[in-house]
């Protein structure tokens, strides 16, 4: 099951296996096509296609060996959670150049199965790996039966499907994270509900004006979050006014105090991941940054979210 794969780390981390599964596993994804079922049509600007959930109609135990071996080839630490979706395009529908950034509680890898007997080059589909929304084609993946692409999710993973003359069949398994759960998506939809910043010390107050008049928006409102986190924490108006200034880009915090250290690294990491999406060098580096340092209790809730063992 997906032996030797071909590994590349240009446009983005990818990998492709010519044969990926038995040829009974490849029939069981097959017969996924031929089941009565509804599909949900997708029909947009770019994105034309059917799709489905067929999570439940997979067996556990298959699923299981895939999130292994998905394991084995990304090296991250993915947790028990795989869901898998039927892909159907028809003559003419295509997928324009896109990339899946995975927001707070998405999905980080992605396997991509193609089953489409006999396919020749001028019926179409095929995917295309991009450098940047405008660049031209950089790779190119074939859907030729059993053969599987799969790669990792973030905010440069460019890539779309040519159009197709005959149709095309594609089976997705989607995996996350352990440290950007859906679980931990509906823990920051709690910490940041009700956002309103009038509630932030009125210490803030001078730093946050002068910041607005020389930063972009999206950082002063970002560094806002940080500083509504610390202060929903519990934390006092000085800790509050350290993260909103680490987090602007201001000054660095380089507090002796390992609380305050690791609350504003925290808040800083969860405003950016809430206001953006789920970003795995960051997150090494933040794991990097807080590693050996005490959990503390009023950061515990989310500090093992984002930090799992």
């Amino acid at each position: 099951m997906l032996s030797q794969p071909i590994h590349h780390d240009s446009p983005f981390p990818f990998f492709y296996v010519n044969s990926a599964f038995s040829d009974e596993e490849s029939a069981a994804l097959e017969n996924l096509f031929l089941q009565d079922a509804e599909w949900q049509h997708r029909d947009g600007a770019f994105y034309r296609c059917s799709l489905r959930d067929v999570t439940e109609n997979i067996s556990a135990t298959f699923r299981t060996e895939v999130l292994g071996r998905m394991r084995e080839i990304t090296k991250l630490p993915l947790i028990n959670r795989v869901v898998v979706t039927a892909q159907r395009m028809l003559p003419g529908q295509a997928i324009g150049v896109h990339s899946d950034r995975p927001l707070v509680g998405y999905e980080i890898a992605r396997l991509v199965v193609q089953l489409n007997k006999q396919w020749q080059a001028e019926h179409g589909g095929v995917l295309e790996l991009f450098s940047s929304p405008e660049s031209e084609a950089v790779f190119s993946v074939n859907p030729e039966y059993n053969k599987a692409f799969g790669f990792l999710l973030h905010v440069d993973s460019y890539h779309g499907v040519t159009e197709v003359n005959q149709p095309r069949q594609t089976v997705v398994f989607n995996f996350w994270h352990a440290a950007n759960t859906p679980k931990l998506a509906e823990h920051l939809q709690a910490l940041f509900a009700d956002m309103h910043f009038s509630e932030l010390p009125a210490a803030l107050n001078p730093v946050a004006s002068a910041a607005e008049l020389s930063l972009p928006e999206d950082t002063t409102f970002r560094a806002g979050m940080a500083a509504l986190a610390l202060h929903r924490w519990g934390y006092d108006a000085p800790t509050v006014v350290t993260g909103y200034q680490h987090s602007a880009g201001l000054s660095v915090c380089d507090t002796k105090h390992a609380e305050t250290y690791a609350a504003v690294l925290l808040a800083d990491w969860v405003a950016r991941l809430y206001r953006g999406s789920f970003d795995l060098a960051h997150w090494n580096i933040l794991r990097r940054e807080l590693e050996g340092i005490e959990v503390f209790t009023r950061l515990m809730p989310t500090w093992q979210l984002c930090l799992p063992e």
